[in-house]
């Protein structure tokens, strides 16, 4: 049975992808903050492990994972997934305290995951394993007034590419999923506050959050001698692409 560890597990994609992954019989982490809503997604689930914990607690993300390991004893796949969207505004609007916890969460937390997820996979035998960070469409063509989300997804790219590259004596591969518009609590929240500061705006576009769940599980299933670096999944006419 394979195994994967999913930060982020308690709403929005990481618990879609982790609602599927349990169908698929996977042996699944279940790590967030909110220790009841891991524990309604685990009920009935022998494959299913609760993992409360603060991705920016060092302390809290290790004995998460080392907990994962002496449960089902092989990591295969960490779904690196949680983050935050903070209020909204231009570099002088935003307060300080949600520059530093988009950074500590965002940043910080999923350094973290894929800190425990590298060393647990580097010591087990057979060595090797998966990292698949969920970046973001803003990494690339952010959206206005959301300077601290932006620069954080942006670093999760440079974060992908050198555990991609540092993974490689140790069958360790690394990808990263940018998704566009799922529709997740978060994204349905962006679409309420632009609505509200434009009330003639079109609509945003969005897709199922199913389809951005199956996408990751493609990427999981694949054999460690294939890869997907980079893969894009988004709402098919949401403007990601060409000009207004």
């Amino acid at each position: 049975m394979k195994s994967i560890i999913v930060t982020g597990a308690s709403s929005g994609i990481g618990r879609a992808v982790a609602e599927l992954f349990l169908a698929e019989g996977w042996s699944v982490g279940l790590l967030a903050r909110r220790a009841e809503l891991l524990e309604e997604l685990a009920e009935g689930q022998d494959n299913a492990l609760v993992l409360p914990a603060d991705v920016t607690d060092p302390k809290a993300v290790e004995s998460a994972f080392d907990k994962f390991t002496q449960r089902f004893g092989q990591l295969d796949v960490l779904f690196n997934n949680a983050g935050i969207f903070t209020s909204g505004g231009t570099i002088d609007e935003i307060a300080l305290d949600d520059w530093y916890a988009s950074v500590n969460v965002n940043l910080n937390g999923m350094f973290l995951a894929a800190r425990n997820a590298f060393a647990a996979m580097r010591r087990q035998q057979p060595q090797g394993g998966r990292i698949i960070n969920n970046g973001s469409i803003a990494a690339y063509v952010p959206r206005p007034h959301s300077a601290p989300y932006a620069a954080t997804k942006s670093a999760i790219t440079g974060l992908t590419k050198s555990l991609s590259l540092d993974g490689r004596p140790f069958n360790i591969a690394c990808g990263q999923i940018d998704i566009g518009n799922a529709r997740t609590p978060m994204v349905e929240n962006l679409g309420r506050r632009a609505a509200e500061a434009d009330p003639q705006a079109e609509p945003q576009q969005t897709m199922a959050v199913a389809d951005a769940a199956r996408s990751v599980l493609h990427m999981a299933n694949l054999p460690l001698e294939a890869n997907v670096q980079f893969m894009t999944v988004m709402a098919t006419k949401m403007p990601y692409i060409g000009r207004g």
